[in-house]
């Protein structure tokens, strides 16, 4: 009898049996009524949930993404108090499409999709606080309450992991298609800018993304001997960047690519021209990847400027690719004797003829001819000054005097007559190289000079 009197026979058992499904009933009794008074209250939890991720979340976007953002948020808390309220399986559920709409809006304004993750995660917790709230003020024992927490929990848990999952998707769809047709508008701009079309300015700048009422500097980047892997036109643009950095930190880049070798790239000067020094480019393209050559223009204003600065690095771009191996890392346009050089490079063969016919023995591609070579050039530039030439090359005067003669000799002829051809040629060999130097060893080159 004692035992009967704690409720601890099988008949008490059998009579306590219906406890549990009458414990889940009086749970969703409570999760009913929580989702009923959040339903109440939708506007309410919207508005605040839009000021508590634009505080937290500085990347969601301007007033107008923020009017969407709303949209959006409403949708998702509707969904999840029918969820609640109505016990609709989470299949049943249709995704808001202001949640598509918004996602794909982010996409577009390069909005990353981590903030995007993030304003799901901080709503959650946002509207359980609010949940939590409402769940207080229910009259069910502390039992019941938090099994309709759990559930509310579990309920809410769900559906944000499967709206991400369709919103990321969506997102990134949207990203991929975006960046596609953002970049394809902005390569159209930019050949029809080279090219000469008279573009609306603003309608350009627009789709370039990159300010033309300014200085420019062009940059041609292009790897010679490879094609350049999936990805790594990346590798040129961070070149552009670190190069750009070194001129003035943080100047804004405009880079585009070419072809699977070359990268294009413009840097925004402001209002002052600068100039780039080549050699310390050619130690930053070296360190960076000892396979990358740059070619610089010189700085230019506004729309005009941007089409003439990538014109001077496309002409100093064709000397470096004549020159081959012998061409420097980075050269730059406006370097002396890098205009002329590359006028030379229109036309090889002719290029080729000048600098035999200037140079005659002079020419021959071996150590003895190239040190009279730059001797010769060095002498021409400082006016014919043996002390000049003798302080830019550290030697005595008497031996530059003995190698300008002996030069003079190896040509066939003196240098005045012939000067503008012999300097024009003597650069072409400085900055072309082996194109057109005559082989070592040869027979003596056949030329014509003012003397015979």
């Amino acid at each position: 009898m004692e035992r009967n009197s704690v409720g601890g026979g099988p008949q008490d058992e059998a009579l306590s049996a219906p406890a549990p499904q009458l414990d889940q009933e009086r749970t969703r009794v409570v999760v009913h009524a929580v989702a009923a008074a959040l339903n109440a209250r939708l506007g309410e939890i919207t508005a605040s949930m839009r000021s508590v991720l634009a505080a937290g979340i500085g990347e969601l976007g301007d007033q107008r993404l923020q009017d969407l953002l709303g949209s959006s948020i409403e949708g998702n808390v509707e969904n999840i108090i029918h969820l609640l309220r109505h016990d609709i399986p989470l299949s049943q559920v249709t995704p808001p499409s202001a949640a598509f709409q918004y996602a794909r809006r982010l996409a577009q304004h390069d909005v990353p999709v981590h903030a995007l993750v993030r304003a799901y995660r901080l709503g959650q917790s946002h509207l359980l606080e609010v949940a939590y709230a409402e769940l207080a003020g229910q009259t069910e024992s502390s039992a019941i309450r938090l099994a309709a927490s759990a559930h509310i929990v579990s309920a809410t848990f769900a559906y944000i992991d499967w709206i991400s999952e369709r919103v990321i998707t969506e997102y990134e769809s949207e990203r991929e298609q975006w960046l596609v047709h953002r970049n394809t508008r902005r390569a159209i701009a930019i050949r029809e800018l080279i090219e000469g079309v008279d573009l609306d300015l603003d309608g350009a700048e627009s789709a370039t993304g990159y300010p033309l009422k300014q200085h420019h500097l062009g940059l041609i980047l292009w790897t010679p001997d490879r094609v350049v892997e999936a990805g790594a036109p990346g590798e040129l643009e961070r070149l552009a960047v670190a190069i750009a950095n070194k001129l003035c930190r943080g100047s804004q880049v405009l880079f585009s690519t070419s072809d699977r070798r070359t990268g294009w790239a413009w840097i925004a000067l402001g209002s002052q021209p600068h100039r780039l020094d080549s050699a310390e480019v050619g130690a930053i393209a070296r360190a960076t990847d000892p396979q990358v050559q740059v070619a610089l223009g010189g700085p230019a204003y506004g729309r005009a400027g941007f089409r003439a600065t990538h014109l001077q690095a496309q002409q100093a771009q064709r000397l470096a690719v004549v020159a081959g191996p012998d061409a420097r890392v980075a050269t730059d346009y406006l370097d002396p004797g890098v205009r002329a050089a590359a006028g030379l490079c229109a036309d090889p063969e002719h290029t080729r003829m000048l600098v035999q016919t200037a140079l005659g023995d002079l020419a021959r591609d071996d150590e003895q001819a190239a040190r009279l070579r730059d001797t010769l050039r060095v002498y021409l530039s400082t006016g014919s000054s043996y002390t000049a030439t003798a302080e830019l090359l550290s030697m005595h005067k008497h031996s530059v005097k003995y190698r300008i003669d002996k030069a003079t000799q190896l040509r066939g002829g003196p240098i005045e007559p012939e000067r503008f051809d012999i300097e024009l040629a003597l650069i072409a060999c400085q900055l072309l190289g082996r194109d057109v130097l005559s082989p070592a060893g040869s027979g003596p080159v056949a030329k014509h000079t003012a003397a015979q």
